[in-house]
């Protein structure tokens, strides 16, 4: 299938040479589907195609089931997309856990966000028994033995050594304390929760340069617009996410009754984010978060002035309504 390279492992990806050249790299999410169908997966992706550097494959996320990540990456990658393989630690052990690393670097896969997972009582299975052999730290530890050393937690050997960029995901209001490991273990690059309040964010990130983290890893920060009044009220709850008053006020007033209007405000207020970040040192790219309204990515990107580059996946081939909304939205939060 096009777009595949399979073989020895997947090797340096867009997503790498672009961090790695310090350009501003542009990620976005996109969660399997609820079937046994990958067309939705190729139709957001190829959506993507020309905006973003790589595309996020959610691992049942919030707890629900739905396809496996790695399939949805081997779609991405017919689609032209570089994906990033979403693993969490909630379903697997260990066993599992490197089985499905090898597998991704073996199919062509070339970057892994490593997490812990949500617990299984706040996804559609409530009485699923989580296994959290290892969490997402850990698991970065681990992986990062598996490429550099070629050696699995048992000790015995690989051959081939598999090769992925290494990420995880950051809370800022967790504090820099909770980052600091997860560079430690391996992580080459961390996508964070929603920022919609930059100064705090700011301020986070230069805790984080003063320690040092940022020449060992590159941060992307997380952005999305809150589609509707509903999104709102539900991400304000969310641990982790500060949404300041003159934000929710800016968006309640623009709207002013109108979904319509409420939703381009959204996208504006997004593209002003992304815009404001981009001029904070330190930030290494955006996450784009938009489940269940992905369509409007391309919109946001190119009102913040993100137009597409020679780097977007389709030339790097060359070298290798409302429920819905809402619904995606409760499966955006991280759990680390």
């Amino acid at each position: 299938m096009a777009g595949r390279p399979g073989g020895q492992g997947a090797g340096p990806g867009v997503l790498a040479r672009v961090l790695a050249a310090g350009e501003f790299a542009v990620t976005a999410e996109v969660g399997p589907p609820r079937g046994a169908s990958t067309e939705p997966v190729t139709r957001k992706t190829a959506a993507l195609r020309d905006w973003v550097h790589a595309v996020n494959i959610t691992d049942n996320a919030g707890a629900t089931a739905r396809m496996a990540s790695w399939a949805g990456c081997l779609a991405a990658l017919d689609a032209g997309v570089e994906p990033i393989m979403q693993l969490t630690c909630r379903d697997r052990n260990r066993i599992a856990l490197q089985s499905e690393l090898l597998a991704a670097s073996a199919l062509g896969i070339p970057n892994v966000l490593l997490m812990t997972g949500d617990h299984p009582r706040q996804g559609d299975h409530p009485q699923a028994k989580p296994v959290f052999d290892l969490d997402g730290t850990q698991l970065l530890r681990v992986a990062r033995a598996m490429r550099d050393d070629g050696e699995l937690m048992s000790g015995r050997k690989l051959m081939p050594a598999p090769s992925w960029l290494l990420g995880g995901v950051a809370d800022p209001a967790a504090g820099v304390s909770r980052l600091q490991p997860k560079v430690e273990a391996g992580a080459q690059f961390v996508q964070t929760q929603y920022v919609f309040d930059v100064p705090a964010f700011t301020r986070w990130l230069d805790a984080a340069g003063e320690l040092g983290l940022l020449e060992r890893c590159r941060v992307l920060a997380g952005v999305g617009p809150v589609l509707t009044q509903r999104a709102l009220h539900h991400l304000a709850d969310l641990p982790g996410v500060h949404i300041p008053p003159a934000y929710a006020d800016r968006l309640l007033a623009a709207g002013d009754g109108s979904a319509d209007r409420f939703r381009a405000a959204a996208e504006a207020l997004c593209a002003e984010t992304i815009a404001a970040l981009r001029q904070v040192p330190g930030v290494a790219g955006v996450h784009v978060l938009a489940p269940g309204g992905e369509a409007v990515i391309p919109a946001i990107l190119d009102q913040a002035g993100l137009r597409p580059t020679s780097t977007a996946p389709q030339q790097a081939e060359q070298q290798k309504p409302e429920q819905q909304q809402q619904a995606g939205q409760q499966e955006a939060g991280h759990a680390d």
